[in-house]
């Protein structure tokens, strides 16, 4: 899920100060879901949208996997009727972005582009991005044949040909998924031999649809409307090949949204926020939702879950601290 975290300065509005109940930082589907469950629950929360509203989904053409849409439904028409039903029960979402947080003491405070914010609690829904290639034409046919959810879009190349970028697990678990619609899948592996366990290995190298491409990286991706081929440079003699393809799927790894609550928050190794069952973090009032702190389904019904659930715990939090008081 796409929220900008870094490039701009911190701002000092103290005059513009604002005290919440709940504070959602992130508007795809975990932080919209968490919004929508606070605010049943009238606890007035309010919405940092970051740079994109849908987050990650949003770039989605079509999503065909979520319930209740059997015809598909388009991932930013997706993120808006979020929104909407999140509204309607009395959520606030501002088009702002999260600059720095300051998560040594409570009320929790937020400094954004606009506002500066007292949270009560937290619910961190700032998602994961897919790593790119940085290379020419990535970008712009990111959604015309560029892919990095082989779940999302796979079904749109029945019949077709498709390159998977990537030698892991996770590159190796998409190629197999697209054998089920695709004639052909190449796996290009900038090295001589795959990260991957040695099951998917095995199940990838002799499965009959799967061909593999090594020490070679993709230096340019080509097409007007469309994805129609690849330029490739081996990596260790240096020469330069094309390909042609219909569609170009990208897994060489996703990097959590989470340079702001580093050594604020317990993280794994890899940057994600360590949580419990209960979404709940290393201090008390923080829970987390979808992507920040999942690295292995990075779906849409399951990041809506987790924001489910983090704002239901969020709710018992807040509920047992007045009680108390």
């Amino acid at each position: 899920m796409a929220f900008n975290l870094t490039g701009f300065s911190v701002s000092s509005n103290s005059d513009q100060e604002k005290h919440v109940k709940v504070l959602v930082l992130g508007s795809g589907p975990a932080g919209l879901t968490a919004a929508l469950y606070a605010a049943r629950a009238e606890l007035d929360p309010v919405v940092l949208t970051g740079m994109e509203l849908g987050g990650q989904a949003a770039l989605t053409h079509t999503i065909e996997n979520y319930p209740g849409f059997p015809d598909g439904v388009g991932g930013a028409e997706l993120g808006e009727l979020f929104q909407k039903q999140a509204e309607r029960f009395g959520a606030t979402v501002e088009f702002d972005t999260a600059n720095s947080v300051d998560l040594s003491q409570r009320p929790y405070k937020i400094i954004t582009e606009n506002s500066n914010y007292l949270a009560d609690s937290l619910i961190i829904a700032t998602g994961a991005r897919p790593n790119h290639l940085d290379v020419p034409g990535e970008v712009e046919l990111t959604g015309k044949g560029v892919s990095y959810c082989a779940t999302c879009d796979g079904w749109f190349f029945k019949e077709k040909k498709v390159v998977v970028v990537g030698g892991g697990d996770s590159a190796l678990e998409e190629a197999l998924f697209l054998t089920r619609f695709a004639s052909s899948v190449t796996i290009i592996h900038r090295r001589d031999s795959l990260r991957a366990g040695k099951v998917l290995q095995n199940r990838a190298l002799t499965n009959p649809k799967i061909n593999f491409v090594w020490d070679t990286v993709v230096t340019e991706v080509v097409g007007t409307e469309k994805v129609t081929s690849l330029a490739l440079k081996n990596t260790k003699s240096g020469e330069l090949s094309s390909m042609q393809t219909d569609g170009l799927f990208i897994f060489i790894g996703h990097t959590p949204n989470t340079q702001m609550f580093r050594g604020q928050l317990e993280m794994d190794e890899l940057g994600y926020i360590n949580a419990n069952h209960f979404m709940e973090t290393s201090l008390p009032g923080i829970f987390v939702a979808g992507e920040v702190a999942d690295s292995h389904f990075r779906q849409v019904i399951t990041s809506a879950g987790m924001g489910a659930s983090a704002a239901i715990q969020a709710t018992h939090f807040l509920e047992k601290e007045a009680i108390e008081a």
